[in-house]
């Protein structure tokens, strides 16, 4: 009787495995994708409510004698001093916004851009929301009268 087994592995087992591989590659690597997404919205959101956590907490503390606001723009958050932000200032903190995450939509009382605390009792000097979003997930972050920021 002859014997067709061959030792090694022939070229119909290489192309089964090549195949194989691409098929869970094919599954596997949008999934990382979609995490990796999901993980830079969450990430944007947690560094914009931290800054205006950061604003409220330093306004409460009357650290120097100053009022704290946040100024909003698509791609960072900017804690600034005092009740109007300046660009320029040299004690402005900016926290950027790492794309694919972005601030969409800003929608605060009086139409403008940033919040300030005031002394005492860190009520804010707008009221309203900020939308972050991704290429396919939205958060919207809520500024209370009280001066809270929650999220969806």
């Amino acid at each position: 009787m002859k014997n067709f087994y061959h030792k090694g592995i022939t070229l119909v087992e290489v192309l089964i495995v090549i195949a194989i591989i691409g098929i869970l590659a094919a599954i596997v690597f949008p999934q990382f994708s979609k995490i990796k997404k999901n993980q830079v919205l969450k990430n944007g959101v947690a560094d914009t409510m931290s800054a205006i956590n950061k604003a409220r907490t330093q306004t409460l503390a009357s650290l120097n004698s100053s009022e704290y606001g946040v100024h909003f723009q698509s791609d960072s958050v900017i804690i600034f001093k005092g009740k109007t932000f300046s660009s320029g200032a040299t004690d402005n903190e900016t926290i950027d916004i790492i794309p694919p995450a972005t601030i969409s939509v800003i929608s605060l009382s009086g139409g403008v851009s940033g919040v300030y605390f005031n002394r005492l009792n860190s009520t804010p000097s707008a009221t309203g929301t900020v939308t972050i979003t991704n290429s396919t997930l939205t958060k919207i972050i809520t500024i209370s009268a009280t001066g809270i920021a929650s999220t969806n």
